[in-house]
């Protein structure tokens, strides 16, 4: 049995998260916590009153509270249409924010966020575009938020799942990835996130061993992501091989082949396949009542209208990659240098089919979202 004192620190450990319980806790001598027993009172309801009591005013050694040196717990900042739809269980779908800082530019790139997200509500469902705003994670953004966003552009920092501490722990900015979306949408009890395209295994990847974190991520972190495929620019029989190995559900929703954003053809048959919101949505239950704790794919093919300068693009990739290449671009760098070139040697019209497969998307995600939510 625990004595008094040891009692008392074990107490203190347990609610250590609480700062104001900290110096309560220390405070309360074995003396003082045996008189008010006698009382009555149990340890819990001297605690309780001494909380409610609001008494700031402490001695504790321990913490530092007295200073407010000690800094707040990081905490997921809702909007509140987003926190509204979460409390009701309505359909809510989670949006990247790197699409609008390094996808585009501005103002097309709030000009497109906004319509995505319009999307999503015209379908029934909640959009939740995330970002880190001044080091908070934004689960939900305002138009004043996408804004700021949409203007900073590339000055903003990608954050995936490893750059995380830096961007928190410093009150930066941050343009979430597939990566970083996915684990916040995960810990705001979002199934369901839609972007353009994921990364994968990129070109030459069995020798630089250059893979995207969203494939980790995958494996990882029970959110399912709609998308368009993996980019072109990739190499997508080795990244469809690597999700295989980190256990995660692929389906083209539609077809028999895997799409390569741009292009419905990727030449790579379609691990599975699924014909409707409702079974898709059935997978995606199926998964989270397993408790896999993985991601699942969900692939959706480039509408047709926007697939007929997929040669031209699929041309103009080629040559990107080789300036890429010639450049000594790599990294991180590598994706938004290709865009770019790709954008400008097809006049523009990468970026158009661009924003038409990522509002194709939102369609397809929302309606998957609504038939998740009916069935949940």
């Amino acid at each position: 049995m625990l004595s008094q004192k040891n009692w008392s620190r074990t107490l203190f450990c347990k609610l250590s998260c609480n700062s104001q319980a900290e110096c309560v806790i220390t405070e309360l001598s074995p003396g003082a916590v045996s008189s008010m027993a006698l009382r009555g009172e149990s340890r819990l309801k001297v605690l309780a009153r001494q909380l409610l009591a609001g008494d700031s005013s402490s001695g504790c050694p321990n913490c530092a509270c007295k200073d407010g040196s000690k800094p707040a717990p990081i905490e997921l900042k809702f909007s509140p249409e987003v926190q509204e739809a979460l409390q009701q269980h309505r359909p809510v779908v989670a949006l990247e924010s790197t699409i609008i800082s390094h996808g585009m530019p501005y103002p097309q790139n709030l000009q497109t966020a906004l319509e995505v997200e319009e999307v999503v509500r015209q379908n029934n469902a909640v959009p939740a575009t995330i970002a880190i705003i001044g080091g908070q994670p934004c689960i939900g953004c305002d138009s004043s938020q996408l804004e700021h966003i949409a203007r900073r552009g590339t000055a903003v920092r990608k954050v995936s799942r490893r750059d995380m501490p830096l961007v928190l722990g410093s009150g930066l900015d941050g343009a979430t990835t597939v990566s970083g979306t996915m684990l916040l949408a995960a810990r705001a009890g979002i199934k369901l996130f839609v972007t353009g395209g994921i990364g994968g295994v990129h070109r030459g990847g069995h020798i630089s061993m250059d893979v995207s974190a969203d494939l980790t991520e995958l494996g990882r972190t029970p959110v399912a992501v709609v998308c368009a495929g993996a980019k072109s620019v990739l190499d997508i029989p080795r990244t469809l091989e690597y999700l295989e190995t980190q256990g995660v559900c692929v389906a083209v929703y539609g077809a028999d082949e895997f799409p390569a954003f741009f292009s419905r053809h990727s030449g790579c048959k379609a691990p599975c396949r699924v014909d409707g919101p409702q079974q898709a949505a059935n997978m995606i239950r199926a998964s989270h009542e397993l408790q896999l704790g993985s991601g699942l794919l969900l692939a959706v093919p480039i509408p047709e209208a926007y697939a007929a300068e997929g040669a031209a693009i699929q041309q103009a990739i080629l040559e990107a990659l080789q300036e890429a290449e010639q450049r000594g671009i790599a990294g991180a760098d590598v994706t938004p240098f290709l865009l770019e070139s790709i954008r400008s040697k097809t006049d523009g019209a990468s970026l158009a089919a661009n924003i038409q497969l990522v509002k194709n998307n939102a369609a397809v995600g929302s309606q998957i979202a609504v038939a998740l939510a009916a069935s949940s």
